[in-house]
């Protein structure tokens, strides 16, 4: 069985490290703080497709090192609340909007997600999740919770990486998993426990073949970078997330993982 690797504190940690910055920008073209499979291009899309104005209030569900979340404040005037598990990414997300001058449209919380979430009934205009639903339990609740705050009429988006297209053997699935706890989903899953909570399914996009490509890169690139990535995390966890991307590329581009982006609405 693959021993598990860290991913996420080294990232949010080393956030800082240039070493890191120069993977980021190789694997996406641009530094957002990325640890996902979003694209450039994905990254400028969900303002557009979530209606996102100065007046709107937004949400974002794992929201990492928070430079994402700052990006869209500073671009589009909305008002944003990053909620994520990891502390470390919290801290550096709080110090990016503290220098950034965004303390008051931007605000991060360290928040464990499977539960309720701190917004009342109605109270937020947009909510988005990039690759980070499928490491959360109990998805039918969350996706209800996500219901329950959004205004009548408001956008969900999210992303899920994990939906199963072929055969996969169990020494895959661990590598798969190496860096954290999840959830693989049947094909047609997701649509149906989105309209169980109430939502009506806009627009599903099969993005599997982006994903493989960023994980090709992201691969690519730390290994360019091995020396220094050593030196921060260390040779055992370096060769373990070299193992895990090499996975992520292999699955996906042979669509035995399949990676889609779901918009819905909440029904006015």
């Amino acid at each position: 069985m693959a021993a598990k690797v860290d991913l996420y504190d080294s990232a949010y940690g080393n956030y800082q490290q240039d070493v890191y910055r120069q993977v980021r920008i190789e694997t996406y073209g641009e530094d957002l703080g990325q640890t996902s499979w979003v694209t450039t291009k994905e990254s400028d899309d969900i303002p557009k497709l979530l209606e996102l104005t100065a007046d709107s209030q937004v949400l974002e569900i794992g929201c990492g090192s928070g430079r994402y979340a700052l990006r869209l404040a500073e671009k589009t005037g909305c008002r944003i609340t990053g909620l994520d598990l990891n502390s470390r990414g919290i801290r550096n997300a709080n110090q990016l909007a503290s220098q950034a001058g965004l303390t008051s449209i931007a605000k991060f919380e360290e928040c464990d997600v499977s539960g309720p979430l701190p917004f009342e009934i109605g109270s937020v205009d947009a909510v988005f999740s990039n690759d980070v639903l499928c490491h959360i339990p109990g998805r039918a609740a969350v996706l209800a919770e996500i219901y329950r705050v959004l205004k009548p009429g408001g956008c969900l988006l999210y992303s899920d990486a994990l939906v199963v297209g072929g055969l996969l053997s169990h020494e895959e699935i661990a590598t798969r998993s190496s860096i954290g706890y999840y959830f693989f989903s049947p094909p047609g899953e997701n649509e149906r426990l989105l309209k169980d909570a109430g939502f009506r399914v806009i627009n599903v996009t099969d993005t599997s073949e982006e994903a493989a490509g960023i994980a090709k890169r992201w691969r690519a690139a730390r290994e360019k970078s091995k020396d220094g990535l050593v030196a921060a995390e260390g040779l055992a966890n370096f060769e373990g997330l070299q193992r895990f991307l090499a996975c992520v590329h292999t699955l996906t581009s042979e669509r035995r993982l399949l990676r889609f982006v779901y918009l819905a609405r909440k029904q006015a």
